[in-house]
């Protein structure tokens, strides 16, 4: 589950804030709601925003991991159970159901859901009803459910391992969280925020900021993990700086990483005819630009053809040379038009 509190809904892009008015329209409404999202995205911070901003917003917001459980402590999580129900089942618990009544119940990862499960929640949200395990008085709740997940659920439900009866019901609306690649706008006014949470927690008197390198590596950086892996990178970066007083000079993205793999060693001349090659693709340094974003992506662009030009064409080679993963790079090629192995691609204009 996205757990972190601390990761804020902080952003101004367009995709972000389309959502959030999706979020504002949707609270108020006394209906199931579906949230869509990649791992790392908020998921649970924007079912807490859908309650919070619902008139349940006073009653509780119970949360839980529907994929953490077995099925049998699923059951007894959600409907509670009677003394005696099963082995070691001393006194009545109460579930997560009955906690939430008149608030809002947050199920994550709804999609590892069991076929058992599912019914048992479908008639919850149609009648309201249930009973606890080992039980046989039937209960009456009034609670808003909220799904999360990041799997493809019309998709589960046309091959059978999800209830489209349910799914029916649970997505009156969906919520689409999109990642952070989609909002390269958010990137750095996140990393500040985490950046100066960090320095307080390290009693550190203040940010020194990052430097223009980092910030061009905080750009470049496709952000697979999204929010959670950029504010993990930004405090790994901050804590593991030389100096505290001097700006962040280096963005540590992989916490497994001891060290960069050598590249195969190559004849000079063609390392310096490769770097020639490289520079005229890439094109003459601009004075000071007037577009930030234009020059970010200029940035980004020359970064890649230099890489791909220094490994003749060879993605893998390249992206170790960024310290990117063959996917990280083959999305970035992708998002700037930069043709394949052997083709390095036109030089931004």
């Amino acid at each position: 589950m996205d757990h972190d509190q601390s990761a804020p809904m902080l952003g101004s892009s367009p995709a972000f804030g389309v959502m959030l008015e999706q979020v504002s329209r949707l609270a108020p409404l006394d209906r199931p709601a579906l949230i869509i999202g990649e791992r790392g995205t908020g998921k649970e911070l924007v079912a807490a925003r859908l309650h919070y901003l619902s008139p349940r917003w006073e009653q509780p917001l119970v949360k839980l991991n529907c994929a953490a459980l077995t099925e049998s402590l699923l059951e007894s999580e959600l409907f509670g159970h009677e003394a005696g129900a099963f082995t070691g089942a001393t006194k009545r618990h109460v579930g997560r159901f009955e906690r939430a009544d008149g608030g809002s119940l947050f199920l994550d990862e709804l999609g590892t859901l069991p076929a058992r499960m599912q019914e048992k929640i479908l008639r919850v949200i149609e009648y309201g009803e249930f009973e606890r395990v080992g039980g046989s008085t039937t209960l009456s709740v009034d609670v808003r459910i909220i799904g999360a997940t990041n799997e493809d659920l019309p998709a589960a439900a046309r091959e059978g391992r999800f209830r489209a009866d349910l799914l029916d019901r649970l997505a009156f609306d969906v919520v689409h969280v999109p990642p952070l690649r989609a909002r390269p706008e958010d990137v750095l006014e996140l990393a500040q925020h985490f950046a100066v949470a960090f320095t307080a927690e390290l009693k550190r008197p203040y940010f020194p900021g990052f430097s223009e390198d980092a910030v061009g590596a905080l750009l470049a950086w496709p952000w697979p993990g999204n929010v959670r892996e950029l504010k993990n990178a930004v405090e790994r970066s901050l804590y593991r700086a030389a100096e505290a007083t001097q700006a962040v000079q280096e963005i540590h993205f992989d916490p497994f990483a001891h060290g960069h793999e050598p590249l195969p060693a190559q004849d000079p001349r063609q390392e310096r005819a490769e770097a020639s090659t490289a520079a005229t693709a890439a094109g003459p340094d601009d004075g000071l630009p007037q577009d930030f974003r234009t020059a970010v992506e200029r940035f980004e662009q020359r970064l890649l053809l230099r890489a791909l030009a220094a490994a003749d064409g060879n993605r893998r080679i390249a992206a170790e040379s960024l310290s990117l993963s063959y996917d990280q790079l083959r999305g970035l090629l992708r998002k700037h038009g930069i043709g394949g192995p052997g083709k390095p691609g036109r030089p931004p204009a």
